[in-house]
C-alpha cells in the first residue's frame, strides 16, 4: 500500500448531525441509444431515488421479489415532497453488486438522504435481481454499467423534480462489489480484458475469475454470444475504453471487484478522490487482489480495511429472520454486527462526500 492508504483497525466516534425524514420515488428511465439485451426495447434504467423530506415516514419498503422474502423492511415516505430548505443538494449515484438490486444499497442511500443528499440507485439491466431473468451479457459486459451511471446522471439532471435541486459541483458515485468496479471505471479507470485473462491464469487468481453463484451459466452462455451476437461484439470492442464522466467529482468503492483486470497505467489516469473500504475477511473480492491493487495504483485514494471477520456480503442489506435461515449471504460471523458495519461505512461515505463541499 502507498503512503496515502489509511489502514484503520479501530472504530472511532462520529459526531451527530441533524437528520430529516427520507422520501423515496422510483423512476423508470430508459437509455434510448442502447437496446435491452433482447433487442426489443430501449435499455431500462429503473432507479430508486431517496431524498430529504419533512413528511413523516409511513411505509416500509422491502423491494420486489425475491428481496421481499429475504431483506428486512426499511421505513420511508413514498412520493413525499422534497425538502425545500436548501436550494441545491449534492447527488450520489449508487451501483449494486453482481446480481443485486438498488434496494440492497438502501442502507447507504437512506443514510445520506437523511443528511441532505439526493441519492439515486440504479438496477443494472441484465445483472439485477429486480428483473425476472438475468442475462449473460449483463454479467460479463461490465463496462456497460459505467455507461448506465452516465445516462442516469443525464436523466436526473433533466428530471423536472430533481434536476433543479442538484448541485452540479457536488456529484459523486458509490458502489459495492461489481458496483465498486463500476464507480472506479466512471472515475477514469480503464479495464483490460487481456490483463484480467492473464490474472485469471496466474497463481493470484481469485473468486472473481470463477462463475458467479448468482448466474452460474453466464460464462458458458456468453461464450456463444460473443461469437454470434452483434451487440455483444460491438460492446467487446469498447471494453478497454475510458468511461470517465467529468461531472462526477469523487467515488466511494465498497469491496470493489475486478482489481485483477487493471494495469498500473489503467488506474493511474484517475485524478479524482477515491475512497475504498473492505472487510479483512472478504473471500469474494479478497483485499490483496482487489482493494489493495486499486489502492496501489490510484494516487488519489484513501483506504480502510475493516478488521476481524467482516466479509463480503456484510455490505448487503440487513436480512430478515427468513433470509438468515436460508441464505449464507444473510449470515455474518458471530463477532460481526451487520447494522454496526453499515453505520460505520455510511459515516465514512458521508465524511468523504462532505469533503467535496468544503471551502465552496
Amino acid at each position: 500500500m502507498n503512503h496515502r492508504t489509511l489502514l484503520l483497525m479501530l472504530l472511532f466516534a462520529v459526531p451527530a448531525f441533524a437528520q430529516t425524514s427520507v422520501g423515496m420515488i422510483t423512476r423508470d428511465y430508459t437509455d434510448d441509444k442502447r437496446q435491452n439485451w433482447q433487442t426489443t426495447a430501449p435499455r431500462p434504467l429503473r432507479t430508486a431515488v431517496w431524498y430529504p423530506t419533512t413528511v413523516a415516514e409511513s411505509e416500509t419498503i422491502f423491494g420486489g421479489p425475491p428481496e421481499r422474502e429475504i431483506f428486512a423492511p426499511v421505513t420511508v415516505a413514498p412520493g413525499a415532497e422534497i425538502l425545500n430548505t436548501k436550494q441545491k443538494y449534492p447527488l450520489v449515484l449508487l451501483s449494486h453488486g453482481t446480481g443485486g438490486s438498488a434496494v440492497q444499497m438502501m442502507w447507504l442511500g437512506r443514510y445520506l438522504a437523511a443528511r441532505g443528499y439526493i441519492v439515486a440507485a440504479i438496477n443494472h439491466h441484465g445483472n439485477t435481481a429486480a428483473e425476472k431473468q438475468p442475462a449473460a451479457q449483463g454479467f460479463l459486459l461490465f463496462w456497460e454499467r459505467a455507461r448506465d451511471l452516465s445516462v442516469l446522471l443525464d436523466k436526473l439532471l433533466a428530471d423536472p423534480l430533481f434536476g433543479p435541486r442538484i448541485d452540479s459541483e457536488r456529484i459523486g458515485a458509490a458502489g459495492f462489489s461489481l458496483g465498486g468496479y463500476t464507480v472506479i471505471a466512471i472515475a477514469g479507470g480503464q479495464f483490460s480484458p487481456r490483463q484480467f485473462a492473464s490474472f485469471c491464469r496466474s497463481r493470484e487468481r481469485d473468486f472473481t475469475c470463477e462463475p458467479q453463484p448468482e448466474f452460474p451459466d453466464a460464462r458458458k452462455l456468453f461464450a456463444e454470444l460473443k461469437e454470434t451476437d452483434p451487440v455483444v461484439k460491438e460492446s467487446l470492442r469498447h471494453a478497454g475504453d475510458s468511461y470517465r464522466d467529468p461531472r462526477i467529482k469523487r467515488v466511494f468503492a465498497i469491496a470493489p471487484a475486478l482489481g485483477g483486470g487493471f494495469t498500473k497505467a489503467g488506474l493511474s489516469r484517475i485524478r479524482i478522490p477515491v475512497f475504498i473500504i473492505v472487510g479483512q475477511a472478504d473471500k469474494v473480492t479478497p483485499v490483496f487482489t482487489n482493494a489493495q491493487r486499486y489502492a496501489q495504483f490510484i494516487s488519489t485514494e484513501q483506504m480502510i480495511v475493516l478488521p476481524g471477520e467482516v466479509g463480503h456480503y456484510t455490505f448487503l442489506a440487513e436480512c430478515n429472520a427468513h433470509g438468515k435461515s436460508i441464505l449464507d449471504i444473510c449470515r455474518d460471523a458471530p463477532s460481526v454486527d451487520r447494522a454496526q458495519v453499515h453505520q460505520r461505512v455510511a459515516q465514512e461515505a458521508w465524511r468523504f462526500f462532505e469533503e467535496g463541499g468544503r471551502g465552496r
